[in-house]
């Protein structure tokens, strides 16, 4: 990557002046480390909690699932926006503005007196998705590609840490408290701490981005998306009525819409040609399927763990500790391997390491639908998914990037980012319809309805495990200059 810094004295001086640079702006990732491990932190507590929650709120456990979709509707619109005003005003100072929403959001939830405000504070929270594009924008554009690529792994290492740590120090606070409310503040301070911290040594971009904020094309991207899964839940609660499939048309149209507005504009906020751009299409189809299993699921696996075998006929009545452990060796795993990502992808490349992740997430799903009646059945599954998920987090980024246009790096991580919210977002309603469905007459889903799930999720995953090799073969991934 150029540099923009003053000249030295001598030839010799800038070489070394540069040099002394990149040692300092690897400093600090460490601070933007400890983002991610915040980030992480939040995204991984929330799910063993979801039953208390539901205790606590008086919430149905199908309806559960909106508590992790609020937040993801919230990331599908705030991160190209925070995105494009990173790559406009300076990825630093966007990064500072998303810490702030976090942290405010952070203490609505934890202080919620119903479920109403708890999904605003959710919502407030969306901002966490965008934290890893920014800072991604951040490192490549201050460091060559070699660093570049070990800071972005370091990254994503630190949100998965973060995410096996925010389930079981969640789990424990709340196994030593037996309070939900004081166990949400701990995620709560960490990420108000956050705040402060973001003004310290932190550059910012030098390669600043000319043009405008597509206000139009946020508008309709959020109302589109808003009608989506309001149509969604409608179908849930009344079934495919007229209520539902009104807005779930105008959503279409609006959609529709929403991508004729950014073709015709100059500066569009999210670039939609690049979704047909052979290079990086593929991966974007990806990234949706990876939202779908990685966030999707995080819900009804805390449910049917929670849930009690006397009474449901199924799972194992565990406590928020007990399936925070559970999920432990499986969050271990995905923090191993999304560390040593560069390492896994140096030796057979970075899109066949993201065909492989997905191929072990497919299994895994599928163990899951066919063994799920012993804790150790359940475990040995989700270990499979931790090898995949991790090096999906860690390549899926990476080859997304590189594949992209160098000078609008910000919009095309966001846009992955995006893409794999977004597919997170609408799993966790299409779920809370098939877990409601099962059961009617009740609050409380039933076994095969959780086998759809998982066999959906199989499904999802093996198609994307085929895309990506077929994107290979086609030339897709190949990295720009």
């Amino acid at each position: 990557m150029s540099t923009t810094g003053h000249p030295g004295p001598s030839g010799t001086d800038a070489p070394a002046a540069a040099s002394r640079e990149a040692a300092s702006v690897r400093a600090v990732v460490g601070l933007l480390v400890l983002f991610e491990l915040t980030s992480g932190f939040l995204q991984g507590g929330i799910a063993p909690l979801l039953p208390e929650i539901g205790r606590e709120l008086d919430v149905p456990d199908a309806d559960l699932t909106w508590v992790v979709s609020a937040q993801l509707l919230a990331a599908a619109v705030s991160v190209p926006v925070l995105g494009r005003l990173g790559d406009l005003h300076g990825h630093r100072r966007v990064l500072r503005w998303a810490l702030v929403s976090i942290a405010v959001g952070s203490l609505l939830v934890a202080l919620a007196p119903n479920l109403q405000v708890l999904l605003a504070g959710r919502v407030l929270t969306g901002p966490l998705a965008a934290l890893l594009p920014l800072e991604i924008a951040l490192v490549r554009d201050r460091l060559p590609l070699g660093p570049a690529r070990s800071a972005i792994a370091r990254l994503v290492g630190a949100l998965a840490l973060g995410t096996l740590l925010g389930g079981v120090l969640t789990g424990a606070v709340h196994a030593l408290t037996d309070d939900v409310r004081l166990t949400l503040l701990v995620p709560a301070v960490l990420a108000a701490a956050c705040v402060p911290v973001s003004f310290l040594a932190i550059p910012e971009s030098r390669r600043l981005a000319r043009g405008r904020l597509d206000w139009p094309g946020a508008t309709l991207l959020g109302t589109a998306v808003l009608l989506l899964l309001s149509g969604v839940a409608a179908a849930k609660d009344d079934g495919p009525g007229p209520a539902a499939l009104t807005q779930l048309g105008l959503a279409v149209l609006l959609g529709a819409v929403w991508v004729r507005v950014e073709l015709r504009t100059p500066e569009p906020l999210v670039d939609v040609r690049a979704l047909a751009d052979r290079r990086v299409a593929p991966f974007f189809l990806c990234a949706f399927v990876f939202g779908v299993v990685y966030f999707g699921g995080q819900a009804p696996d805390a449910t049917f763990l929670a849930a009690d075998p006397d009474t449901t006929g199924y799972g194992f009545g565990l406590s928020a500790l007990s399936i925070s452990l559970v999920a432990l060796p499986a969050a271990a795993t995905a923090v191993i391997t999304a560390s040593l990502t560069a390492r896994i992808a140096g030796r057979v490349g970075y899109v066949p390491a993201l065909a492989a992740s997905f191929a072990l997430v497919a299994a895994s799903f599928l163990t899951t639908a066919a063994l799920h009646t012993a804790l150790w059945q359940l475990v040995a599954a989700k270990v499979l998914a931790g090898l995949g998920l991790g090096t999906a987090l860690g390549a899926m980024p990476t080859v997304i990037a590189e594949a992209g246009d160098p000078s609008r790096t910000g919009v095309t991580t966001a846009l992955y980012n995006n893409v794999k919210t977004l597919g997170g977002a609408v799993a966790g309603g299409v779920i809370a319809g098939i877990l409601t469905a099962s059961a009617p007459h009740t609050t409380t889903p039933s076994e095969p309805a959780y086998v759809t799930v998982w066999l959906l999720c199989a499904a999802l995953s093996a198609a994307a495990a085929a895309l990506t090799l077929a994107a290979r073969r086609a030339g897709a991934g190949t990295p720009r200059p």
